[in-house]
């Protein structure tokens, strides 16, 4: 028996998300006393697929195909189960990324195997059950999840679990897998992806913006902000609908949710949608002059006050700490 994580990349690079999960993953493999065996699929270099022996992989299985260059979710899928089946893993991890979301039905469907989606912790083995907590109705609530099946495929919520080294001698094994023409039905010919900004699930600090900011001209205060804290940038419902900003930054029930260590909202009035998409953040600063706005209820920290007089104020001492540090 064994664990099998999946490990995604960006580019042929790492994401942090890939750490986090091998880091839960290698928990989960101790507490079953077994070894954690990675996937990779892609032309990662070999010395970055070794780096992941300090996170306590023991083996690395390496796709290297050129129809597998671009992401193609059934093709993957066919990857993943294949892999699982040759090491005998009975419990598969991922991350509950956008191309997570899509793997895990497919995995589950292959090796019959109960799901987990979205976990935030690791599963309670106490009495031989297999208990694992998820974010449940849009992020507004936790479900406790019983997997009874013997296949079991767990995704991990991003930043919902630290990066732990581990060391462990490891390694690196060529795997071929076969890949039907069925699975290739459906390719992705091109990706295009914003440069020099951090993504959004990956994003530890998250600089959001709402319709308060009165216009896209008076972005340049919140990406100002946004690069002094190494953040991503995202924005409300309203802003991305009138075009202000791109779609890919919509955080929210009908967007993306997150999970960053600080949320910053500034002039978001935090209709029960968009707290759909960030309520599993760690902390969360408002800033609103409107002291009934409704985010005020949930934020950890708020200032009540004029977003045009506050984030530039915010920015210079910012500034001045950078400066001193």
């Amino acid at each position: 028996m064994a664990v099998l994580v999946y490990i995604e990349n960006t580019d042929n690079k790492l994401k942090k998300s890939a750490l986090e999960t091998v880091s839960y993953a290698k928990a989960v493999a101790e507490m079953l006393n077994t070894n954690l065996v990675a996937l990779s699929i892609g032309n990662v270099a070999s010395a970055e697929l070794e780096s992941l022996g300090k996170y306590g992989v023991s083996k690395v299985l390496n796709t290297n195909n050129e129809k597998l260059k671009s992401f193609i979710n059934q093709a993957y899928a066919s990857v993943i189960a294949q892999a699982a089946k040759q090491e005998n893993a009975d419990v598969v991890i991922l991350s509950n990324s956008f191309a997570g979301k899509g793997l895990t039905p497919r995995i589950a469907i292959k090796l019959n195997a109960g799901i987990a989606d979205g976990a935030v912790d690791l599963p309670d083995t106490t009495g031989g059950k297999f208990v694992v907590k998820k974010t449940a109705f849009s992020n507004k609530a936790y479900a406790y999840v019983e997997l009874e099946s013997s296949n079991k495929i767990i995704s991990l919520t991003p930043n919902s679990y630290k990066i732990v080294e581990k060391p462990e001698s490891v390694t690196v094994e060529d795997f071929s897998a076969a890949i039907k023409d069925s699975d290739l039905k459906t390719i992705i010919k091109e990706i295009v992806r914003a440069t020099n900004k951090v993504s959004l699930p990956d994003a530890e600090i998250v600089v959001s913006a709402g319709r308060g900011l009165k216009g896209p001209e008076n972005w340049g205060m919140v990406e100002e902000l946004a690069n002094l804290l190494g953040a991503a940038t995202a924005c409300s419902k309203p802003v991305s609908d009138a075009g202000w900003r791109p779609h890919s930054e919509h955080v929210g029930q009908t967007g993306l949710a997150i999970s960053p260590n600080l949320y910053i909202a500034i002039g978001i009035s935090g209709a029960i949608q968009h707290l759909a998409g960030v309520s599993s953040s760690k902390v969360i600063v408002v800033i609103n002059k409107d002291p009934e706005a409704p985010f005020f209820k949930v934020a950890d920290y708020g200032i009540v006050g004029d977003a045009f007089e506050i984030v530039p104020k915010i920015i210079e001492e910012v500034k001045s700490l950078k400066a001193n540090s």
